[in-house]
């Protein structure tokens, strides 16, 4: 990349070219957010500083037997640390929610169309994109790191950095993109919709049985799948289980941290200058936007069919939180309820649709993987 006097001068001072010490400062900036800000502190710090790593000439860390290029081949290409981190997700969420309130799985199933409407854009030519790479650029708005980073690797290796950056930066700003678009399709009185929470106690034989019985089923009709639901479903079995309660907390803490660590400092490798710094990064970032928006839209139109078709017993709101954005979105209904009517409390129905989105995304990342890798 050439980008005049001012890259010359830069080299000339510094000794490094412009592009580098772009991503020098974009690596410190995703730093500066995640502690400043706190937005997903947890990925974009260790992003931040792989990126940063990457990007120091000479050390040798992205070539083939570096630090960086091991971490990669054992944990990305292997699809290694993805799974794991589904392990300690599952391990993490409560489905006693979705349990009590099934017919919740179709918000689930709703939020996810804005994946293909993404698809088809991105697969248009002007953009010189193939379906594969579409198809990665459309995840992104299921907001699943982990699925994201899988479809990408199979399908769009060379997408994967911008791809995974896009999909947790826009899982931390759900509280920011998500209100608008459900603002814009709803009206007062329907986010006003009380739904009185009323429990059925969920027996724990049912609790043990879904992760089995759900594995099962995905194995069977999205076989690419299984490895992410499957993991996921491990991780929720320990939890219900109640009698490996160390490998449930360490899922919970030890697991899930580590292994996160890890898949950011990777994630952040993959941010190489001459990778990176091209308009296709500029493009996956604005269609990223778009697929989460659709996302949110399709879940927050079916909430208001169903809505309808209840006869206004169901609070649309509640279609816009059903992606793999987990607890955030749920808040993010609880709270605008509330903004309209403070005695109005979605937050456990915002919760079943939002474990329904967890496990919707895998789905719909094997149904991409299973048609086109």
């Amino acid at each position: 990349m050439n980008l005049g006097p001012l890259e010359h001068l830069i080299q000339g001072v510094t000794g490094i070219d412009l592009p580098t010490v772009i991503m020098l400062a974009v690596g410190g900036i995703l730093i500066w957010l995640a502690i400043h800000h706190e937005y997903e502190p947890l990925l974009l710090l260790p992003i931040g500083l792989g990126c940063i790593l990457a990007n120091i000439p000479g050390t040798g860390l992205v070539q083939e037997g570096g630090l960086l290029r091991i971490l990669y081949d054992v944990g990305i290409a292997s699809e290694l640390f993805p799974v794991l981190v589904f392990v300690g997700i599952g391990a993490m969420t409560d489905f006693g929610p979705l349990l009590e309130n099934p017919r919740y799985a179709l918000f689930g199933a709703a939020a996810q169309l804005g994946i293909f409407g993404t698809m088809l854009l991105a697969a248009v030519p002007i953009f010189g994109f193939d379906i594969g790479e579409a198809a990665s650029i459309g995840i992104i708005g299921a907001a699943d790191g982990p699925t994201s980073i899988i479809v990408a690797a199979r399908l769009a290796p060379r997408l994967l950095a911008p791809i995974t950056v896009a999909a947790y930066s826009y899982m931390s700003l759900v509280p920011i993109i998500q209100p608008p678009v459900m603002r814009l399709l709803t009206t007062r009185k329907e986010r006003m919709i009380r739904m009185p929470y009323t429990s059925h106690p969920v027996s724990k034989t049912a609790r043990i049985i879904f992760p089995v019985a759900l594995t099962v089923f995905a194995g069977l009709i999205a076989p690419e799948a299984t490895p992410l639901i499957g993991m996921l479903m491990f991780g929720n079995l320990i939890r219900e289980a109640g009698v490996v309660e160390r490998i449930n907390q360490a899922a919970q803490n030890e697991l899930v941290n580590i292994v996160t660590t890890f898949l950011g400092i990777t994630i952040g490798s993959t941010m190489v200058a001459a990778d990176f710094i091209r308009w296709d990064t500029i493009l996956i970032l604005g269609m990223g936007l778009v697929a989460f928006s659709l996302d949110t839209a399709a879940g927050v139109l079916f909430g208001k069919l169903m809505s309808f078709l209840s006869g206004g017993r169901i609070n649309p709101l509640l279609g816009g939180c059903g992606i793999s954005a987990f607890p955030m979105s749920a808040r993010v209904v609880q709270r605008m309820g509330q903004e309209e009517d403070p005695g109005n409390f979605l937050l456990m129905h915002a919760m079943a649709s939002n474990t329904a989105g967890q496990i919707a995304s895998v789905m719909a990342g094997g149904v991409i993987l299973a048609l086109l890798a």
